[in-house]
């Protein structure tokens, strides 16, 4: 047998199998487009736990991942979407009972004082139960605002280095009269030098409310606590009470949306308080934690990163 003809066989088989090669690769590129097609029009339906199956070193094995991780990364914003359109109708079927039902009464009062129907000293006592409920009122509503405004899309916090012990003696400034009104002990542990971080001013204010209106309105505490303490690299707030405490259980779902913790405590409250201080910490690049033992009292502790 000639060279040639030996080399013509060899060069005619290499054409069979490169075609014969291509043939079948083009064969199951088509079926994967087709399987990847397929898994997308499920996907669309509502499927999210559909994934595109590729081995490394296919041809289209890099758009397989890229769209499995499209699909994961969808799934998670719909699984955020529901939860927030669950606790969104909540919040809407709690506002009759919530809002509603403190309204009716404020204006009762209101009513008997101006009408009349109470004089004197009932009258003046009227007053003050209108006014303390309007008060009530408006904090529910302001935790309502900062609710939506902290979940919403365009939702964003300036930050700039802050004083934060000269901030924090100014927010519990207003405090001390209720804390004195309500018979609850108090004791602040303040650096007299600047301790400083980069932080919201308005959102730090609001956590340090939120933190201390819990105190007063569910601890049953007769004492609290506030110090403020700079061990480098980290600020510490701690916030402690005396109180009745939460267990184990609660515990863990304390910073969670909406929960409240029944048991021994009142049932005022929209359960978002906590979960809005935990929200404004973390967007603030801080961390908060919750100790507690039942009978012991809590302890509530921010951190944030000092700066110079």
């Amino acid at each position: 047998m000639s060279l040639q003809l030996v080399l013509s066989l060899t060069l005619g088989g290499v054409s069979v199998i490169s075609l014969w090669y291509a043939i079948h690769t083009r064969s199951h590129i088509k079926k994967q487009i087709s399987e990847m097609q397929e898994i997308l029009e499920d996907v669309k339906r509502g499927n999210g736990n559909r994934r595109i199956l590729a081995e490394t070193g296919e041809l289209l094995a890099s758009l397989a991942y890229e769209l499995n991780d499209i699909i994961g990364s969808y799934e998670k914003q719909l699984s955020v979407f529901h939860q927030m359109e669950e606790t969104n109708k909540q919040l809407m079927t709690g506002l009759s009972h919530d809002v509603r039902t403190p309204l009716t009464t404020l204006l009762g009062y209101l009513d008997a004082a101006c009408k009349g129907i109470v004089t004197g000293t009932e009258k003046e006592n009227y007053i003050k139960t209108a006014q303390r409920k309007a008060h009530d009122l408006k904090d529910y509503i302001d935790t309502l605002f900062d609710w939506f405004k902290l979940n919403s899309n365009d939702f964003s916090m300036q930050m700039e280095k802050i004083e934060i012990a000269e901030l924090t003696r100014n927010v519990i400034i207003d405090w001390i009269p209720i804390l004195e009104e309500t018979g609850i002990e108090y004791e602040f542990e303040i650096p007299e030098y600047p301790v400083s971080a980069n932080i919201n001013l308005e959102g730090y204010t609001r956590v340090l409310n939120n933190l201390i209106q819990n105190v007063i309105a569910h601890s049953s505490a007769s004492r609290i606590t506030l110090t403020v303490m700079s061990d480098t690299p980290n600020i510490t707030i701690a916030l402690a009470d005396n109180g009745i405490g939460i267990d184990k259980e609660d515990l863990r779902h304390i910073f969670d949306r909406l929960y409240k913790v029944d048991r021994g405590r009142t049932e005022k409250g929209s359960g978002l308080g906590l979960s809005i201080a935990r929200q404004l910490v973390e967007q603030m690049g801080g961390s908060i934690t919750a100790e507690s033992e039942p009978g012991e009292g809590t302890i509530f502790s921010i951190k944030f990163s000092s700066v110079q």
